[in-house]
């Protein structure tokens, strides 16, 4: 058994009130008071028609959120300071993608930090366009057929 073997991933809603709650926590501890994203850019129409998914430490307290646009979109993907580095954000990433396909999606893609573009490409995700400013960090698109 491994560290990761605690945790589990389950969808959520952003019309459930608690489920709201957390993934809205989440988000902004890591985007808005650690990455000083604004917060009116970080809440947006997006969250009441996504699917949204949160991982969980043994059945306990969310660490991290993601969510899935009807578009195809990936993005909001965020682990909460000390959960990093332990495979969770590419759980999540691994969990979107199979939301996805469930979907009938044929393409998905993204948004990027450029640091985390590694991460993605390792996932088969490629590279489309020039990088841009989002929320004031360089963000690049990323592109993935399913």
């Amino acid at each position: 058994m491994t560290l990761t073997d605690s945790f589990h991933i389950r969808a959520a809603s952003w019309s459930n009130a608690q489920d709201q709650r957390q993934i809205k926590h989440i988000r902004h501890r890591v985007f808005v008071l650690e990455q000083k994203i604004p917060e009116s850019l970080e809440w947006d129409e997006n969250d009441a028609n996504s699917q949204h998914l949160l991982i969980y430490r043994q059945n306990r307290d969310a660490v991290g959120t993601c969510r899935l646009e009807p578009s195809g979109k990936i993005g909001r993907l965020a682990v909460l300071d000390g959960f990093r580095e332990m495979g969770l954000g590419e759980r999540l990433l691994l969990a979107a993608l199979n939301a996805a396909r469930q979907a009938g999606q044929e393409n998905v893609y993204l948004h990027a930090q450029a640091y985390a573009s590694e991460f993605y490409e390792k996932h088969g995700f490629t590279c489309d366009g020039e990088p841009f400013l989002e929320g004031g960090i360089h963000h690049i698109g990323m592109r993935m057929k399913l």
